[in-house]
């Protein structure tokens, strides 16, 4: 599990420079401010979830077993699975109507629930 947060992590970290020389190189300045605001909103959400995976990969403790570990098994496939769902929302929102651009929002989501799942696994009990 953190090894797989680890590469994730990175890949998703070299992914985000890739998609900064894509904004910059493809569209170079020349979009309406609304789409180019869309576009580093996506931008930005995918650093986060590279960080987010690559400290889990540095720091995670996985729970031995109990209810535990299962919710931290589901906290981690919804944190790995939002990279492919923003990297999907930045390319393809953008190019919508601001009432259709719900594909990063499930990615945004999913980082969120994650976490939260997370943290409920290292609550202890007093």
């Amino acid at each position: 599990m953190k090894r797989l947060h680890l590469i994730i992590g990175i890949t998703v970290i070299v992914i985000f420079i890739l998609t900064g020389q894509y904004m910059e190189y493809v569209h170079n300045r020349i979009l309406p401010d609304g789409t180019r605001m869309l576009y580093r909103s996506r931008h930005i959400y995918l650093l986060l979830s590279g960080l987010l995976n690559l400290i889990l990969g540095i720091y995670v403790v996985p729970q031995s077993h109990g209810w535990r570990r299962s919710i931290q098994i589901v906290g981690t496939i919804l944190i790995l699975l939002s990279p492919a769902l923003l990297l999907a929302g930045f390319f393809s929102d953008p190019q919508r109507r601001p009432d259709q651009t719900w594909v990063a929002a499930f990615g945004i989501f999913s980082i969120a629930i994650g976490t939260l799942l997370h943290a409920l696994v290292q609550l202890r009990r007093t």
